[in-house]
């Protein structure tokens, strides 16, 4: 495999007035360099490569071009023109071979095996957020695993179904809860011509089954090939033909490869030697009822698996409940002595229950809405809080949204989200009174967090002793968490909003597709524009126009006031215009978004050469004079609504009230128009 570009990590940028702020996840600013495969009459899919990566691009006649051309400019070259020569490729850039799986033309497989990825995709419907998605992990811009360390416990759902169509009607509501989708490639079953089914689904079958199911989920897949002795079909008899599945899934950019610990070493090394960015979960199961924690070989096991797995995953079948006494007395020392990788360990059956709600790595769960149990006594996400609940663990709490009434509406989604999940906690609505209310609710029994909107102004919140560095920076608090320090309640100021923002921009972009570029923010104050400001620095944005107010605070480094039409002539380019106007005010955007429309996109050349799109986000309320988001769309931008940065910022909001994930498209579904 080439050599992947990763993303940089920036832990601070200097701002103005205080010494540093740490702005994280900040991508690089150097501009990947990929070669694309696509065939005859499809060049359409490198304008939306290169458009996501915020990149120019072109058409090569041949390799020795391709090879000639300046590294930042993406290259689509049809996949005729290659044959044998990629034996000779230099590696000087990322291949990738697209294919679209509606169009005219067959698959090869010979010419997937020559590149480091595939990407697979449909014409109708084509979803560019999935290109985004794809790009933006393969490049290391994104980082699942990174995130997901970070939660105090993860789970993961797992698709049994044949075809994964019939998971499509119910899966943002089979998600809710999970952080992780499993797709099952050995319970697919391909159907044949004679109307029987394959043994082992072929790799055409298993990469549509995966492109369907990433179109339809943000979650990252884990991808796995279950063997006959571990409660899976696909046979035994050739470790070969698993390498050959699970390479694949590393080309297609699964997130997490599923690698059983039975197979010879050299492919697991090998496996792990070109995973890229996505992470190995070594796997062991034993169904026998023999298996022992207490075996001096239970503990090779496990650093058998350390060897090239990122998480261990040790799963066995029990019958007692001593075994499972057993093997929490082996978590707790294997976590001890090797703090990494995590170990996700769970004894199987009934009797072995008490260990889903132990485990605190990848816990696998069902739903009553799957046609099967993947593993005998798997419990869904709302059995695993009540369990949880019943045993003292998750105690009920007091979840609060404090604001205007407004913003009352949310408070039904928050009820239906933690419903749905069998939390124990309850919501309630407070109206934002006088200065001292919000501090008394803090201080009220059972209190376990809450939102607050409009935000507060952290300066004036002096009884919350600690704030992020996204709070401080940004000046404004959205979101109040209580930690235990000594026994004793801790409140947390924390902002939510340029979260909800960044995720946003980077939907249908990678990150580093705004790094170095201009950006023009209007808004009637800092105050209104502060999250987003915020939200561009840690994507790179730079530097940041102003219109309607001028920056004093923290985040004023790099950020320039419009003064004058002359002033709007002369500046760079935006990549991204953001309006943080009033509703009233929002049509004061237009004339803007008309001057900067987006000339040349979809296919007009410069020198040989295509542009690339822009964005703009507008997050204005209510009634508007004008449309400013169908006017910019018409222009040629790519456009986000209020709904879309309130989607995202509730999705980050429970991720850190209760520590639960729900997908964007689940927000939408529940939420309705309440955004």
């Amino acid at each position: 495999m080439a050599t992947m570009i990763q993303a940089e990590s920036v832990t601070t940028s200097h701002l103005k007035g205080v010494g540093v702020i740490d702005i994280q996840e900040i991508p690089s600013g150097i501009k990947p360099a990929l070669l694309l495969l696509h065939g005859e009459g499809e060049e359409e899919i490198v304008s939306v490569f290169a458009d996501v990566l915020g990149q120019s691009w072109t058409s090569g006649a041949s390799l020795d071009e391709v090879r000639a051309g300046p590294a930042s400019t993406i290259y689509g070259l049809r996949n005729g023109l290659v044959g044998e020569h990629m034996e000779s490729w230099d590696r000087s850039r990322i291949v990738i071979n697209t294919h679209c799986v509606d169009g005219p033309h067959p698959r090869d497989d010979s010419i997937t095996e020559r590149c480091d990825y595939e990407y697979l995709y449909t014409k109708s419907p084509f979803f560019r957020r999935d290109v985004a998605r794809f790009l933006s992990f393969i490049l290391g811009q994104i980082g699942p695993h990174r995130d997901l360390t970070k939660k105090a416990r993860t789970t993961l759902i797992s698709t049994t179904f044949p075809d994964v169509h019939a998971a499509l009607p119910n899966l943002d509501i089979l998600s809710v809860g999970a952080d992780a989708i499993e797709i099952r490639v050995d319970l697919l079953e391909e159907p044949l011509p004679d109307g029987s089914v394959s043994k082992i689904p072929s790799l055409k079958y298993v990469g549509e089954q995966l492109m369907i199911l990433r179109q339809r989920t943000e979650l990252p897949i884990i991808y796995t090939t279950r063997c006959t002795n571990e409660n899976g079909r696909f046979p035994m008899d050739d470790p070969n033909l698993f390498y050959k599945y699970l390479t694949r899934a590393i080309q297609w950019g699964c997130e997490y490869v599923d690698v059983e610990l039975w197979l010879p070493e050299e492919i697991r090394r090998k496996l792990a030697e070109k995973k890229g960015s996505s992470k190995i979960i070594s796997a062991f199961h034993d169904f026998s009822g023999n298996f022992k924690w207490t075996a001096p070989e239970t503990q090779t096991l496990f650093e058998r698996g350390a060897v090239y797995g990122d998480i261990v995953k040790m799963y066995v079948l029990v019958n007692s409940m001593q075994e499972n006494i057993e093997l929490e007395y082996f978590r707790t020392t294997i976590q001890k002595k090797y703090p990494h990788p995590p170990f996700s360990g769970l004894n199987m059956g009934p009797t072995g229950q008490l260990t889903r709600t132990m485990n605190k790595i990848f816990t696998p769960i069902t739903h009553p809405l799957l046609p099967m149990i993947a593993a005998p006594g798997q419990l869904s996400a709302a059995e695993i809080n009540l369990a949880l609940h019943s045993m003292g663990q998750m105690p009920k709490l007091d979840i609060y949204g404090i604001g205007s009434f407004k913003s009352t509406s949310q408070a039904m989604f928050f009820e239906k989200c933690f419903n749905e999940l069998s939390l124990p906690h309850q919501f309630r609505f407070a109206e934002r009174a006088p200065k001292a209310s919000v501090e008394n609710i803090l201080r009220r029994p059972n209190f376990g967090g809450a939102y607050i909107n409009p935000p507060l102004v952290a300066s004036t919140a002096p009884y919350l002793p600690a704030l992020s560095n996204a709070a401080r920076a940004i000046g404004q608090v959205d979101t109040v968490l209580v930690r235990s320090e000594n026994s004793q309640p801790v409140f947390i100021g924390d902002n939510s909003t340029w979260k909800g923002i960044r995720a946003t921009l980077t939907r249908d972009f990678v990150p580093s597709a705004y790094s170095g570029r201009a950006a023009l923010l209007l808004a009637s104050s800092e105050a209104d524009a502060s999250a987003s400001i915020f939200a561009l620095k840690s994507l790179g944005i730079g530097p940041v126009y102003t219109i309607g107010f001028k920056a004093h605070g923290l985040l004023s480094t790099e950020v320039e006031p419009v003064r004058s039409v002359e002033d709007v002539k002369r500046l760079e380019q935006p990549f991204v215009i953001i309006s943080a106007l009033p509703a009233e005010k929002s049509f004061l955007v237009v004339p803007l978004l008309k001057h900067y429309r987006v000339d040349g996109r979809n296919g007009n050349r410069t020198a040989g050469v295509r542009p690339a799109g822009k964005v703009f986000v507008d997050l204005a309320k209510g009634p508007r004079k004008a449309d400013p988001l169908a006017i910019a769309t018409s222009a040629g931008w790519t456009t986000y609504g209020s709904a879309d940065v309130s989607a995202w910022t509730t999705v980050e909001t429970i991720r850190l009230l209760v520590g639960q994930n729900v997908c964007y498209d689940f927000v939408r579904l529940a939420s309705g128009r309440l955004f």
